[in-house]
């Protein structure tokens, strides 16, 4: 079978390198040079001859096929993108509930690959199977709003159509046999909801089914934060519970083999067929495959041969961040666990709990090994606390998962004796996220990648147990070593990131796209202003916590939020989930009441005393002044919103929110505003905004606007320009990610100045 794994990773390779590396005639241009390199193998030795062909011959296939799959999959998609008409499509899955209406998974008729529709809440009463037609705006997938995005492709999906209307419903194949993992899973549910309550049922609904919609914000946090995401994330873990689960019903090896794989297949197709539960499959299903047919199993054959097939169904998958994670994961149990297991037993004699905690430190170790780098890259963090929370929690997810299966589908069969099978599952799910709860509090549980230093410390950890390794086995001391040496200079990492911010007044204008969350620190006191983003692939509120816990903020002092745009709030919620907050200062209008809501819901939820500011107010921020101005305009949200000045020495900052040209007029008049050296424009760079009367009278040297991806054409050009008549260097989030400011109060006479209120 080793055959087969080089020419797994030559082909894999290839898909790699056209979705990276060699996009579109580039892709073509390769694999006719892989063959070329194919034919040169041919006069290799012996030895090399055969690997080097099948290696070069599967690299140039890869690169082929990847471009062949764009051209007859992709591209017919891309040309409707941008049109409007008539489409009809069937439905490949359940409809989920949205801000706006509902959305389905469809194939449209004529197309291959799939789309998204979305429409009203009548999809939400369709089941799979069944045809929608009506008109409907089409959308490129990869490419949202001048951003180029891969969430959508590499899920097989192409085309993004927004429904202008209604929608005629059909029969279609509603009830066909191809429906029914779907239609399973989505029974299963709605067992789940009637045997478990709150949390417990959201979580047993995804580490069963793999849909995490269910889980409060909170207990999806406190899992992230633990390092136990991946358990509701159908994976490896949850195919080897499902078949530990059969085994115990199936004591015959070949049984269970010719059993197992369908059973593992249909299990792929209910929970959605994710690329970390494929790769699950394939590699469960090919041990059983060498039992039946009486061949040996080899583990980097079956992890490579599993690649090779997802991205044969869609080589836009090696995009997919679920695949990554869950290979990597594989590759460091594969490769490094064995190791790592031996290295910490030794060859003396163990007693049962030692090697039970060695097996389980060793496969965390292992698994963190590849996925440390992604993880920090997609994500932004590294847990500390994994290894812990995998020895606490991972064998009670096993059993959750176990009885918890057990009494949903005995359920069906007998309510009471699901509801008596459920208890016990109930209070494991209890205790997993009970513990994940308390681990995501401990302080310095998992540090952030907002600290920039932090990437070179995990480039120096990897060098240093690289040494280790190429040192010798001279036993385990060196890798102690290496870990003592790890973790004396993460610390000092960590407190290098946290000692940036030793300014009078540090602004930190955060990169959260179409939104607007700025930080202003002085001292060890911290205000945030706003934290939203219009980008739904953006987590405003995780960024902002994240960038306060890397500047050791544990607890803020003040969240003012200008007013209640989904753009300037919508990561409220997140952000209280993760860090303590002292006191919301907000206006008393709104005109999205259940927003508004929302907000002060989860303020007050979380214990922080809610302010309504209707007159000016002057906040203590340590060595730097704040004041936060009220509404001065009438109307909608824009002209109902606070104004934040900043100011440390004679230096100011203002932030305006999404205050138009007439509303900035009445808040100059209204207050003697001073010259400002730095100005947040306002609206996110709109035209009706920073205008040239608040310009001339703030007189400002530098200009932020934070945007991201949008379809309002922000920032104007006219903005950009008005603001560099005026003298401003601008920048922005964008183009220059996360800005920072750092203002030191300027000494005259020996004393620093003191900044006045306005």
């Amino acid at each position: 079978m080793r055959r087969l794994a080089v020419f797994g990773g030559g082909f894999s390779l290839g898909v790699f390198l056209a979705q990276y590396l060699l996009p579109g005639g580039w892709a073509l241009a390769g694999a006719w040079a892989g063959l070329g390199g194919a034919l040169l193998c041919l006069t290799l030795p012996r030895v090399w001859r055969r690997r080097g062909v099948v290696l070069l011959a599967a690299l140039a296939l890869g690169l082929g096929y990847s471009w062949l799959y764009a051209r007859q999959v992709q591209a017919p998609c891309q040309a409707l993108a941008g049109s409007e008409g008539y489409v009809q499509a069937t439905l490949c899955g359940y409809a989920v509930r949205t801000d706006h209406g509902a959305r389905a998974p469809v194939r449209l008729e004529g197309l291959p690959g799939r789309a998204l529709f979305y429409g009203g809440e009548e999809l939400l009463d369709l089941e799979p199977g069944q045809t929608v037609s009506g008109y409907a705006q089409l959308r490129d997938a990869a490419r949202i709003r001048d951003e180029d995005i891969t969430s959508f492709t590499s899920k097989g999906v192409f085309l993004l159509a927004y429904g202008r209307g209604g929608v005629t419903a059909g029969e279609g194949s509603r009830g066909s046999p191809r429906w029914y993992p779907a239609q399973l899973a989505r029974a299963m549910g709605r067992r789940i909801e009637l045997l478990f309550r709150g949390d417990a049922a959201g979580f047993l609904t995804g580490l069963l089914t793999g849909d995490k919609t269910g889980l409060s914000e909170a207990a999806y946090t406190a899992l992230t934060e633990a390092g136990l995401a991946h358990v509701v994330a159908v994976s490896g873990m949850h195919c080897g519970f499902l078949m530990a689960l059969a085994g115990l019903v199936v004591q015959n090896r070949r049984l269970q083999a010719l059993l197992g794989i369908p059973l593992l297949a249909f299990y792929a197709a209910l929970t959605g067929g994710s690329p970390s539960v494929l790769r699950a499959c394939v590699m469960l299903s090919l041990p059983m495959l060498a039992v039946l047919l009486r061949r040996e199993n080899d583990g980097p054959t079956s992890l490579l041969a599993a690649l090779l097939l997802i991205l044969l169904a869609n080589p836009f998958a090696a995009a997919s961040v679920s695949l990554q994670l869950s290979f990597a994961a594989m590759a460091g149990l594969l490769w490094l666990t064995p190791g790592v297991y031996r290295r910490l037993t030794g060859e003396g004699k163990r007693g049962k709990i030692f090697r039970v905690l060695a097996a389980s430190l060793s496969a965390t170790a292992g698994a963190m090994v590849f996925t440390a780098p992604l993880a920090g890259y997609y994500f932004g963090s590294l847990v500390l606390v994994t290894p812990l929370s995998s020895l606490l929690c991972i064998w009670a997810a096993s059993g959750t998962f176990v009885l918890g299966m057990a009494a949903v589908l005995a359920s069906f069969a007998v309510l009471p004796l699901g509801r008596l099978l459920a208890l016990p599952a109930g209070l494991l799910a209890d205790y997993v996220l009970g513990t994940a709860g308390l681990l995501s509090r401990l302080p310095y549980h998992a540090v952030y990648f907002a600290n920039p230093y932090l990437k070179f410390w995990l480039a120096y950890a990897y060098l240093l147990f690289a040494a280790a390794w190429l040192a010798g086995k001279a036993g385990r001391r060196r890798y102690a070593l290496a870990a003592l040496l790890a973790a004396l200079t993460l610390a000092l990492t960590v407190r290098l990131g946290e000692r940036r911010f030793q300014a009078d007044l540090d602004v930190l204008v955060l990169d959260v796209g179409q939104g607007q969350s700025v930080v202003l620190s002085s001292g060890d006191h911290r205000a945030l202003v706003d934290c939203g983003s219009a980008n739904g692939w953006k987590r405003p509120g995780e960024t902002a916590a994240r960038q306060l816990l890397s500047m050791g903020c544990r607890r803020l002092d003040w969240l003012i939020l200008t007013h209640y745009d989904s753009d300037h709030v919508s990561g409220v919620p997140g952000l209280l989930e993760r860090l303590e907050v002292d006191t919301l200062l907000v206006p008393r209008g709104g005109e999205d009441e259940g927003l508004r809501d929302a907000v002060l819901e989860a303020a007050l939820e979380h214990g922080a005393a809610v302010r309504f500011v209707t007159e000016e107010e002057a906040l203590d921020l340590g060595r730097a002044a704040l004041w936060v101005l009220p509404p001065v305009g009438r109307g909608g949200d824009n002209e109902e919103g606070l104004a934040v000045l900043a100011a440390a020495g004679d230096r100011e900052l203002l932030i305006t929110g999404d205050m138009d040209a007439a509303t900035e007029a009445k808040l100059l008049e209204a207050y003697d505003l001073p010259d400002v050296e730095a100005l947040v424009a306002g609206h996110h760079g709109s035209k009706y905004a920073s205008s040239q009367r608040l310009l001339e009278a703030l007189e400002p040297e530098t200009a932020f606007v934070s945007v991201g991806a949008n379809s309002y054409g922000h920032p104007a050009e006219e903005t950009l320009l008005r603001l560099a008549r005026a003298g401003c260097d601008i920048y922005r989030t964008d183009l220059h990610g996360t800005i920072h400011l750092a203002w030191n109060q300027e000494e005259t006479h020996g004393d620093d100045e003191e900044a006045s209120p306005p």
